[in-house]
């Protein structure tokens, strides 16, 4: 495939919000189609998956899930939850020892209901959520299901009422609803100090980079670009023909029989079921040309995006 085609993981600096970075990146390579994958607050640093060229396209087969390290902060309320918002009220924070605020932190483990932050993307009515928010005003957002896979305590500080955490959760978490509703149960309030996303997308904070800042100076060479066949290194990869690449850009349905010598991996049986994605790479480029969905009545591959379409 010609162009720009992959993905970038920037490790986003506090103060710019993630379609500032994405504005930037535009001005850098020269095109629009630039997009990321999960939105940073502006004070949340960390890694932000970006996605250019066609590889926008790839952003929802991305691994979902998110890791982050913060900080929370007892004894105050905020308009925003966290410590950049207006404080509403202050309270004193309990004397708690670490394995009791250990224990504390089981009611946020597992599968969970949480009401997002009043200032926060999602849509209210027709509107985001922090637009209604700017305007004075309070909303009854319904309460979200999230998963919390892995939530550590890694320090806990009696005399600043400060504790550090670990959490891998589901997209769509809020870290900032985990510290306001910890503060609720201990009875003293709390918000989110401090935020660092590692890991998103299935990219870690080791694959990151800094936010190019001369993009006005030609003799500076924009970031190489992250393969998305990396990205997408979670998907079994189907290796495809000359015969069957030109189907596929045809939009053709193509066979797979297990075994085939030519796929990376052997799959099993109890993957080959219905909605099962695959990375489709040309045996002849060696490059990714799109995305297949095992069908189960056919016992075919489905095109679920074509790179190579004619």
């Amino acid at each position: 495939m010609n162009g720009l085609f992959g993905f970038l993981v920037l490790d986003k600096p506090a103060g710019l919000t993630s379609h500032d970075c994405v504005n930037r990146l535009r001005k850098i390579y020269g095109i629009k189609r630039i997009g990321h994958g999960g939105t940073l607050d502006p004070s949340v640093t960390g890694v932000l998956p970006i996605a250019i060229g066609p590889a926008t396209r790839l952003l929802s087969y991305l691994p979902s899930l998110k890791t982050y390290t913060g900080t929370i902060q007892l004894g105050k309320k905020t308009s925003s939850d966290d410590l950049f918002g207006e404080v509403i009220a202050t309270k004193s924070w309990p004397e708690i020892n670490f394995s009791d605020l250990n224990k504390h932190l089981d009611s946020f483990r597992g599968n969970i209901k949480q009401i997002p932050p009043q200032i926060s993307s999602i849509h209210f009515n027709g509107q985001r959520a922090y637009k209604i928010a700017r305007q004075g005003r309070t909303m009854d957002l319904p309460s979200r299901k999230v998963e919390i896979m892995e939530l550590k305590l890694i320090d806990w500080d009696q005399c600043l009422g400060q504790l550090k955490i670990h959490i891998h959760c589901s997209s769509g978490t809020y870290i900032r609803s985990i510290a306001r509703d910890l503060g609720e149960a201990l009875g003293c309030f709390g918000c989110l100090a401090k935020l660092r996303r590692t890991q998103a997308l299935g990219f870690k904070e080791n694959q990151s980079i800094q936010l190019p800042i001369g993009y006005q100076d030609q003799s500076i060479k924009p970031p190489k670009l992250l393969s998305p066949i990396l990205a997408l290194k979670h998907l079994p990869i189907i290796n495809i023909s000359l015969e069957q690449e030109l189907l596929w850009s045809f939009g053709r349905k193509i066979e797979f029989t297990n075994g085939n010598p030519d796929s990376v991996i052997q799959l099993s049986e109890n993957y080959l079921e219905k909605g099962k994605h695959f990375s489709i790479v040309s045996l002849n480029s060696g490059e990714l040309i799109g995305i297949g969905e095992w069908e189960f009545e056919s016992s075919m591959i489905k095109p679920k995006i074509v790179f190579n379409a004619k």
